[in-house]
């Protein structure tokens, strides 16, 4: 079972085929209603830290930056310890998307402020698309056949390798050119990784499915919920970014 989710990998359900006969099983519907409780609670912290940045007369972006970077560096350590801590899940997939949800609320609010709707154009692009992919993927339209994960894994792979070394780069002051301007180039790397994020929601069906299938412990439906969230918050903000590209070239 191959996914290219770090959070959801092959050795996510090991260890796990223990503890199902002994307690309630992990079920697609219980993962899709805790999928629904960590969006909206990314939503609640959104919003607060919208509201924060708005209800000011004149915005202040000093007011939300540190949460926003708080909520960021908060959401990377609990994911990490979600990964190697799965039955922690519970509670730390609820931590998780609080943290984010600073993080996200603040940096759509930047873009908000400086092109007007475009938040929730990225929103209703990412939740279409994310119907739209569960849809084919219920109909077979797409499978996760291994040559497919194969593909979407090595195509992440390589942009988190990039996204690393451009990281890297910037520390030294060193900027690679064209990828993340507005031009042509630009624009075509964003749709690129925005259709390989995409595309990883597939990935991400095909393991909730397989767990549920597998009898796995409840439990992972948090786990599974939290993946799942990974993807969709990487999704809006690769979304976000094409949208202020082309926006950027009015």
């Amino acid at each position: 079972m191959r996914t290219a989710n770090p959070v959801l990998s092959d050795n996510t359900f090991a260890g796990t085929l223990d503890y199902a006969a002994t307690g309630e099983a992990m079920t697609i519907q219980g993962t899709i209603n805790k999928s629904l409780l960590l969006l909206a609670l990314v939503m609640l912290t959104a919003g607060w830290t919208w509201n924060l940045y708005f209800r000011a007369a004149t915005p202040d972006p000093s007011a939300v930056m540190p949460w926003m970077l708080g909520g960021a560096i908060a959401g990377f350590v609990v994911a990490l310890i979600t990964v190697f801590k799965q039955q922690w899940s519970p509670v730390t997939a609820p931590i998780y998307a609080l943290c984010e949800g600073l993080f996200v609320g603040g940096i759509s609010s930047l873009a908000e402020f400086q092109y007007p709707g475009i938040v929730i154009q990225a929103v209703g692009l990412t939740l279409g698309t994310c119907l739209a992919l569960l849809l084919a993927y219920k109909t077979g339209l797409v499978r996760a056949t291994e040559n497919f994960k194969l593909g979407v894994v090595a195509a992440t792979g390589g942009i988190a390798l990039f996204y690393l070394v451009t990281m890297v780069l910037g520390l030294f002051g060193v900027r690679i050119p064209y990828v993340f301007d507005n031009g042509l180039i630009g624009i075509g790397f964003s749709l690129f990784v925005v259709v390989i994020a995409a595309l990883n929601l597939v990935l991400d069906f095909d393991f909730i499915e397989s767990g549920a299938r597998a009898g796995v412990p409840r439990y992972m439906e948090w786990y599974g919920a939290f993946g799942l969230m990974v993807t969709l918050i990487w999704l809006y903000l690769e979304i976000l970014r094409l949208l202020i590209k082309l926006r950027s070239r009015d």
